[in-house]
C-alpha cells in the first residue's frame, strides 16, 4: 500500500513572510510537500542529495534550491547544513503593490537550483530578512522594509543568475502564462490546442514561445506536467492506474499507459513498483 504524501507547514500563523536558520540537525526527511508557499534554500555548507519530485540535486555549497508548493521534495544529507529557510505567501504578493517584486519572484520560481559564486551579499540580505521578519509586518513600515529587502534579495539572485535568467520575465510572455495554466489547481488538459485557445494563440505560436523560453515544444513542456503529476499519483496514493489516467485527462487507460512509457521508458505499474 502506498504511503499517504505528507504535507508540512513550516509557516507561521498571521505570517506572509517567514525566513529562518537552516535546522543544521536536519538529515534525512521524507517526501513531502508544502501546500501554501513558496520555499526558497539557501545553503553555505553542507553535503548530500536534495530531491525535488524525483529528481536528485547534489548539495554542493554555496547554493539555492527553489520549491513551488505544487512540488515534493525531500532531504538526504550526510554532513550538517548551515544556511537560511525563505517560505513566502501568496499573500505577501496580494498584499504588495509592487509589480516588479512579483516579476522578479516569477522569474526565480522557474528555477530548480541555482549554484553561486559570491555570498557576502546573499549572508548579509538572509541575516537583515531574519531579523525584520521576527518583527510584526503590523508595526508601521514594517511591511514596507520586508518588501524592499525581498526585492533586493530576488534581484541579486537573479544577478548571480545566467544571463538568460536575468532577461526572462516568465509571466510577461506566452510561455509563463501557458506555466501558469499548467500549475493551477484542476484537471491538467492533455491538449496544447486547448491551452493555445485559452491563451488566444495558435498551438505553433506557443510551441515558438516554448522553444525559444526552454528550448522545448509546448507538446514536451505539457508533458513534462503531466508525467509529473502521473508520477506523484502513482508514488503517493493508491490510485489505479486507470483512475490515474482518466485523472489526468485519458479517455483510454491503454493510451496513457503507451505515453507513459513513450517519455519515462517504464510502464506505470513497473515505475509504481521499482
Amino acid at each position: 500500500m502506498a504511503q499517504p504524501l505528507r504535507v508540512q507547514d513550516k509557516s507561521e500563523p498571521g505570517k506572509l513572510l517567514k525566513v529562518a536558520r537552516f535546522k543544521n540537525e536536519i538529515r534525512r526527511t521524507a517526501p513531502h510537500k508544502h501546500n501554501n508557499y513558496f520555499e526558497l534554500i539557501y545553503l553555505s555548507a553542507g553535503s548530500g542529495t536534495h530531491y525535488i519530485d524525483q529528481e536528485p540535486h547534489a548539495v554542493e555549497p554555496p547554493l539555492l534550491f527553489f520549491i513551488r508548493q505544487e512540488q515534493v521534495h525531500h532531504w538526504d544529507l550526510d554532513s550538517p547544513p548551515e544556511g537560511y529557510v525563505l517560505l513566502l505567501k501568496k499573500g505577501f504578493l496580494e498584499k504588495s503593490l509592487d509589480r516588479e517584486l512579483q516579476d522578479l519572484l516569477s522569474r526565480v520560481g522557474n528555477l530548480a537550483r541555482l549554484p553561486l559564486t559570491e555570498t557576502l551579499t546573499m549572508d548579509q540580505l538572509f541575516d537583515l530578512l531574519t531579523r525584520e521578519c521576527a518583527v510584526s509586518s503590523e508595526m508601521p513600515g514594517q511591511f514596507a522594509i520586508q518588501e524592499g529587502l525581498l526585492k533586493a534579495l530576488l534581484g541579486k539572485i537573479l544577478a548571480l543568475g545566467q544571463p538568460a535568467l536575468v532577461s526572462q520575465r516568465r509571466k510577461r510572455d506566452l510561455y509563463g502564462s501557458f506555466r501558469d495554466l499548467l500549475e493551477r489547481p484542476g484537471i491538467l488538459r492533455n491538449s496544447v490546442a486547448h491551452y493555445a485557445a485559452l491563451l488566444n494563440t495558435t498551438p505553433q505560436n506557443l510551441s515558438n514561445a516554448c522553444r525559444q523560453a526552454v528550448r522545448q515544444s509546448a507538446t514536451e513542456v505539457l508533458a513534462d506536467q503531466i508525467i509529473g503529476e502521473a508520477k506523484r499519483l502513482l508514488i503517493y496514493t493508491d490510485k489505479t492506474v486507470s483512475e490515474i489516467s482518466f485523472s489526468l485527462d485519458f479517455h483510454d487507460p491503454s493510451h496513457f499507459v503507451k505515453y507513459f512509457k513513450r517519455y519515462t521508458g517504464a510502464t506505470p505499474q513497473a515505475f509504481r513498483h521499482r
